[in-house]
Order: structure tokens, then C-alpha cells, then sequence
């Protein structure tokens, strides 16, 4: 056996920092049949290394980046920098000169290992070399002088790499690398660490009519997910410094001088002596930028809320460069030089910058962005930012910047949340209002962009009452869009007598001197689009199914009403209605009744539940069911007392499960 070729799997090619320490992992194992070249060279052998083999090693590993990189036992993750690749050929033309005289080859001495005793006795049958590290100092791209770890496993790539070991005349082993665009599996590592994809986008801004759920959703993906994030509003007096972080003045306890200029002795209940010192303080961006580095594993995301109403190229300023970001690293394709005072917050703050990492977090981060030189966008730092495009023409955004994001159009959409406009006492579908007011908005600006979406106007339970209404949608409605278009908004704000229907004519002054609604004006603008009052009859019937003509009536059936403390009610041994009236009853009667009475299901302007018996009922066949103070209606079909008990538990927020058929 003159040569062995060994083919490198992910325990024998954890990337290890120029600068880790020692650790025994860095021993190169082999598999036992390549004992053979090595026997009878003894305990130690002599290696050699060619600089053209290694640098064309360390580009090929900077052309795979990200990949683990192993310290001290830890696996972290090291992304591509320009910084990286320099500093590696930086440290190879240390390694290869010699009393200052560059060399195209370099030996090493291995100490070789086999069947060495284990500390619990028994007897380690591997065969594997240690002694690879070596000190070597060298000049890192930033200028500074350094000692890095030399070990020829930084050179090799898992399931992409081969180490070659030949011996030569001289009895000097030399060895190589050869590396592959394919990785493979050779089966003897089953425990390779995968490095997840980049799933989400890097930058991302949600943009659409207001309302249509683009803060919602992030709080959806970020908040409720329990992902670590940093949010931010820009506004027109957004600026770099309220962005990113400036020098702002503070207040400091202080030691009491004496006029001598000598502390002097605490008094007892003294106030302390409080000055006004400028203090460097970090804003959002800082904030997140420095929370991404600390753990590299977990996605941090940085939340910008209505992006374009603040000056983007004045707020980013130079950090625009960083959103160049690259596809397959996620790390910032062009670094940029943080100013003085933003390197020292980097440097010396406790709370938010790199001085608050422990030495494990430090280690994962390049060390021209731990010591503040250069600023590079970490691969999990998410940017996402909403824009509604009804305000997109407080601050235009630029195409360059534009070309940085991916966008999601977040389309007007039915929110399928039942939701009413209360109004003159009735109950119009909030649904079929936005689809009407949004087709007047689109015929007569021509305007997608003023057009409202299903959350415009946040429902209490799910009802919008009339001045919610009002003060939301008409006021927006009247002073942002149709203001300069009402004449060509033709019948929707033409009031009773024909006169326009301003938005002043919504509201009249009460004793109180208070502006108050008036609901008959919200009930003739509705009429006006064409939205009709939501008719709830209550069919005239006993529990059972109702048989018209011999059949039966597609009606709901209430089967059950299942409580989270484990209560049911059943049709297996109950009426529909006592299902009804026990979870009533179970809710408490006093909490339901208020509700119930002001749900507008009516028959002939009666409430389903009363504390007194109405005429309205009572001259019907309807009949009352009487429960101490309370009047319950009964005979109404199930589909009637299944929408009650659902907007109950809405209301109310009680987790009951109600089933039908």
C-alpha cells in the first residue's frame, strides 16, 4: 500500500475558527485498513503540505459556505465574507514562509494513535493522528496582527472532500486534497448535522389597501410563533438616528461633591445628585442587528410598520448597502464601516452590543464584525416591513430600493368573521358593505389603492357599532377619497331631502355638549350602496323538525354543547331546547341576558330573552319558558339558537363546543 485515499464525512470535517482553542476533536480519524501504510513508522510521522493544494482548498470551502465550523466542541455556523476569504490566505502565506522566506511546502509532525487506553480501561481499537494544530502568526484583513490554529481539517468540506496520503522516497508522508461539486455518502457518518434552508425571505414587505390584514399577518408568523423581534414605526420624521441610534442626553445618579471637591458623606433620606450625561443610544435597528448575531440558529426579525410614510434613503443612509443580500448565505454581499460612536456602542455596551455575548456567542461572529470594523447583515435576520399603498405617495420608494425586497400583495379578502355594522337597530353584513363601498371606490377614482380591507375597522365581539362606524369608515371614506369625487360618487352621500350628505351631518351636539352619531344618517348611507338590514325570522315551530309537504326542511339540528370543563348537554337524553336553556343557564343568566336582549334576533321586535313577559310574544305562538327573573322564548327552530349560543361564545370568549347536523 503506497497511497490511501480518505473520504471525508461530517465528523472529520467540522469547520474550525483560526482562533479556537484546543480541543481533542480535532484529531483525524482513519478507518482501521489504513493502518497499513503507517505500520512500522512508529509513533510519529512527518507530514507535507503543498500552498497551491490548501488555497485551492479554502476557496472551494468559502465556495460552499455556510457550514459548521467546530469550537472547542460546539457547533456554530460560519457564513461567506470577503473577509473570510482573505484572512485564510493571509494565515496560508504565514504558514508557508519560513525565517520570512515564503515556501511552497510545509511539513508537520502527527503523533499517531493506536489502541490507546480509554480512562475507564478499555482499549480504544481506532486508529487515528492528533498533534495537527499549530500556532502561526500572521496580519488578518483588517490590519491586525494575530495567532491563529493551523490544522489541515479546515482545508476539507464533508461528503464533498478526499484526503490523499502518500509516502514518499524521502519517507515524508504527503498529503493532499481533492475535492468534488457532488457531495456523497460513504455510510459511515450517520450523524451529519443539516443546516436548514433559508425558508423565510431575508425582506419582505406586505403592501395593499388598509385593512387588509398585512400587520396581522406578521403577527401571525412572528409574535404568535414566539420568534425574537424588534419592531419599529416609520413616520415623517424618521431619521437615521431614530432608526439606527445617536448620542442623546440622560440622566445619571452622581456622587455629592463637596466644594473642596471631595465626596461627600451620604445624609440619611438624601436625595442622590442627578446629572445630564449624553449616552449613546441604540434604536431599532441596533437593537436587532445585535439580537440576530447572539444566536445565529434562531430567526430575529426586524418589523418596520408602514414603511413608506418615512424617508427610506434618508433613514437607512449607508445601511442601505447591507440589503444586498446573498441567495444561498444570506449574509450582506458588500460590508460597510460603522461609524466611531456606533463601534463603541458595538464594543463596550453591556445591554445591547457585542460586550453583552458570552465568549461562545462571540465565537460564532466573524471577528471583523465582533470587533466593529465592518457591519454585515447575519444570515437570520429577517427585515419585514408592511406599506399601504393608500399612503404611497407621503415618500416614493426608489426602484434601487425597491429591487431589495420581496413583495407580498396581501389582496381585499373576505375575513369570514361574521362580522355586523350596528346601526338605527339593525345589523347590516360588514362583508357585503366593503364589496359594495369597494366597487363604488373602484368605479369612481379608478383607484385600487383607497379601496378597504376586512380589517379597516376592528368589530367589538362582532359588531361595529354606529360610531366606530362613523368615526372609522366615513371619516376616511369622506376626507380620502370621495372629498373631491362626490359628485361623482352620485347617490351615496345624497341625504333624505336630496342636499349631500357631508361627513358634519353624521353627527349633532347633546345636552352635553358632546358630538353624538346619528344612526339614521349611517342607515340612509348604507341604503344608498344597496346593503340591506340582516332579516333574522324566527319560524313559528316546537324542537322538532319542521315538515312542509311531507318533507323535511333543511334546518340545523342541535345535537350537543360540550363545556371545557367537561360538561355536556346532549340530544341523546335532553329537547334541543333544554340543550338550549341549560348552557344558558350553565353560562349564567345574568351575564347571557344583557347580550341576548341587544343581538337583534327579534319576532315582532321582541328579544329572545327578557326579564318581562312582552306583549309581541305573547299574542303569538310563540311561548315563554320562565326561569326566576328571566323570560326565555321557546319555539324557535334550532338554526336560532345555535347563532345565539355561537355569538355567545364569541362574546364571551367561553371555548364551548356546539354541535349540529
Amino acid at each position: 500500500m503506497e497511497e490511501i485515499v480518505k473520504h471525508i464525512n461530517d465528523t472529520n470535517a467540522s469547520y474550525r475558527a483560526i482562533n479556537a482553542g484546543d480541543a481533542k476533536n480535532t484529531d483525524l480519524f482513519l478507518d482501521n485498513e489504513h493502518y497499513e501504510l503507517f505500520k512500522g513508522a512508529g509513533d510519529q510521522i512527518t507530514v507535507r503540505f503543498s500552498k497551491e493544494n490548501l488555497q485551492k482548498a479554502i476557496l472551494f470551502i468559502a465556495s460552499i459556505l455556510p457550514r459548521k465550523y467546530d469550537n472547542s466542541a460546539t457547533h456554530k455556523v460560519i457564513r461567506f465574507s470577503s473577509a473570510f476569504v482573505f484572512d485564510q490566505l493571509a494565515f496560508l502565506d504565514a504558514f508557508f514562509t519560513i525565517d520570512g522566506v515564503k515556501v511552497e511546502t510545509r511539513t508537520q509532525v502527527w503523533n499517531a494513535r493506536k489502541d490507546v487506553p480509554k480512562k475507564n480501561g478499555e482499549i480504544d481499537n481506532r486508529f487515528y493522528f492528533n498533534g495537527l494544530l499549530e500556532d502561526v502568526p500572521y496580519t488578518s484583513f483588517s490590519g491586525e496582527n494575530k495567532t491563529g490554529k493551523f490544522t489541515i481539517r479546515n482545508y476539507v468540506a464533508g461528503s464533498y472532500s478526499d484526503i490523499h496520503i502518500k509516502k514518499a522516497n524521502d519517507g515524508i508522508f504527503d498529503v493532499w486534497v481533492t475535492n468534488t461539486q457532488t457531495p456523497y455518502d460513504d455510510g459511515k457518518d450517520k450523524h451529519h448535522e443539516i443546516i436548514d434552508e433559508q425558508s423565510l425571505p431575508l425582506q419582505q414587505i406586505f403592501y395593499g389597501a388598509p385593512g387588509t390584514g398585512k400587520s396581522n399577518t406578521i403577527k401571525r408568523e412572528v409574535d404568535d410563533k414566539g420568534m425574537p423581534n424588534v419592531r419599529t414605526t416609520f413616520h415623517p420624521d424618521s431619521d437615521y438616528s431614530t432608526f439606527v441610534g445617536a448620542y442623546k442626553p440622560t440622566s445619571v445618579e452622581v456622587p455629592v461633591m463637596t466644594i473642596i471637591g471631595k465626596e461627600q458623606v451620604p445624609v440619611v433620606n438624601a436625595k442622590p445628585e442627578k446629572k445630564i450625561v449624553y449616552e449613546f443610544v441604540p434604536q431599532a435597528f441596533l437593537k436587532a442587528y445585535t439580537g440576530a448575531w447572539k444566536d445565529q440558529d434562531k430567526p430575529f426579525f426586524l418589523i418596520i410598520e408602514e414603511i413608506n410614510r418615512g424617508n427610506c434613503a434618508q433613514i437607512f443612509g449607508d445601511l442601505f448597502q447591507l440589503l444586498d443580500r446573498n441567495d444561498e448565505t444570506g449574509l450582506s454581499d458588500y460590508p460597510i464601516s460603522p461609524d466611531e460612536d456606533i463601534q463603541k456602542f458595538l464594543l463596550t455596551d453591556k445591554k445591547f452590543g457585542f460586550a453583552a455575548l458570552t465568549d461562545e456567542q462571540k465565537a460564532s461572529i466573524p471577528e471583523e464584525v465582533l470587533c466593529g470594523e465592518l457591519m454585515i447583515l447575519p444570515k437570520n435576520l429577517h427585515i419585514w416591513a408592511t406599506m399601504n399603498t393608500s399612503d404611497q405617495s407621503l415618500f416614493p420608494i426608489d426602484s434601487a430600493f425597491k429591487r431589495r425586497w420581496d413583495w407580498q400583495y396581501m389582496p381585499i379578502s373576505d375575513g369570514r368573521k361574521g362580522w355586523k355594522i350596528d346601526a338605527n337597530g339593525k345589523q347590516y353584513d360588514w362583508w357585503q358593505f366593503l364589496q359594495k363601498m369597494n366597487n363604488q371606490i373602484g368605479s369612481t377614482t379608478n383607484s385600487e389603492d383607497k379601496k378597504l380591507g376586512y380589517y379597516f375597522c376592528k368589530a367589538k365581539g362582532d359588531t361595529i357599532d354606529a360610531e366606530t362606524f362613523v368615526g372609522k369608515v366615513i371619516f376616511y371614506v369622506w376626507n380620502d377619497v370621495f372629498k373631491d369625487f362626490a359628485e361623482e360618487a352620485g347617490d351615496l352621500f345624497k341625504d333624505t331631502d336630496g342636499s349631500l350628505l357631508s361627513f358634519n351631518k353624521f353627527y349633532s351636539v347633546g345636552d352635553d355638549g358632546r358630538a353624538k352619531v346619528i344612526e339614521e344618517k349611517v342607515e340612509r348611507i348604507l341604503s344608498n350602496l344597496g346593503v340591506s338590514p340582516i332579516e333574522v325570522e324566527f319560524n313559528i315551530i316546537d324542537d322538532e323538525a319542521e315538515v312542509e309537504n311531507g318533507s323535511v326542511n333543511k334546518h340545523k339540528s342541535l345535537r350537543s354543547v360540550s363545556f371545557p370543563d367537561g360538561i355536556e348537554f346532549t340530544a341523546d337524553n335532553m329537547t334541543h331546547f333544554e340543550i338550549y336553556l341549560e348552557s344558558l343557564k350553565k353560562i349564567g343568566l345574568d351575564e347571557v341576558c344583557p347580550i341576548i336582549e341587544s343581538m337583534k334576533y327579534r319576532r315582532k321586535g321582541c328579544p329572545m330573552m327578557s326579564t318581562e313577559q312582552l306583549p309581541g310574544i305573547l299574542n303569538s305562538d310563540f311561548t315563554y319558558h320562565n326561569e326566576g327573573k328571566y323570560f326565555i322564548v321557546k319555539g324557535a327552530i334550532d338554526d336560532t339558537l345555535i347563532n345565539i349560543l355561537n355569538d355567545l361564545n364569541t362574546k364571551l370568549n367561553l371555548g364551548i363546543d356546539i354541535n349540529y347536523e
